[in-house]
């Protein structure tokens, strides 16, 4: 039996400890653009009762997982763009859990979240292919909610880690139920 910090954080928590080098955005941005295939490829063979099973005791539903996925990613990219648009802007943090227990979460097909991230990242891609050192470093943004300045180098890191995180949760699923 996993303990339950490793059933939460099956991959660990994110960490930033430095700035990244061009080679290690390029492989973020590589990862990023890969990620929806990724997430595709694992929930494909799943079956509808397989997508309303939790990762984790008193833990969110792959359907659940899937939806937060794209609407997590699309709050990150509006965060992106505002933060290029605007000067230090305070983001709005959204109450992750209330989302997902709304209704489209249990309504909507996962598919639907699924084409929303092929579309999504291939935008969010281009601008994170489009930015200088200087935009990943200097372009940020606030989050009340850790009362601190996010880059979009840390931002990058940080979503990519995301994806892969909630990718295991499914993943990780599927071999315990094997």
């Amino acid at each position: 039996m996993q303990d339950l910090d490793s059933l939460r954080y099956p991959i660990g928590r994110f960490s930033y400890e430095k700035a990244y080098s061009s080679e290690q955005r390029r492989d973020l941005i590589a990862n990023l653009e890969a990620y929806p295939g990724q997430l595709r490829r694992a929930v494909t063979p799943l079956t509808e009762e397989q997508l309303d099973v939790p990762y984790r005791e008193h833990g969110w539903t792959l359907r659940q997982v899937i939806h937060h996925v794209a609407d997590s990613h699309l709050n990150g990219y509006i965060r992106t763009k505002l933060a290029l648009t605007e000067e230090t802007p305070t983001i709005k943090p959204y109450e992750e859990a209330l989302w997902a227990d709304l209704r489209d979460t249990a309504a909507v097909p996962v598919l639907t979240s699924l084409h929303l991230l092929d579309a999504l990242h291939a935008r969010w891609v281009a601008v994170f292919r489009s930015l200088t050192e200087a935009n990943f470093l200097g372009k940020t943004y606030f989050h009340p909610a850790s009362q601190s300045s996010v880059s979009l180098d840390r931002q990058l890191g940080e979503y990519v880690w995301h994806g892969k995180h909630h990718l295991a949760h499914v993943t990780g699923l599927l071999t315990r139920e094997e």
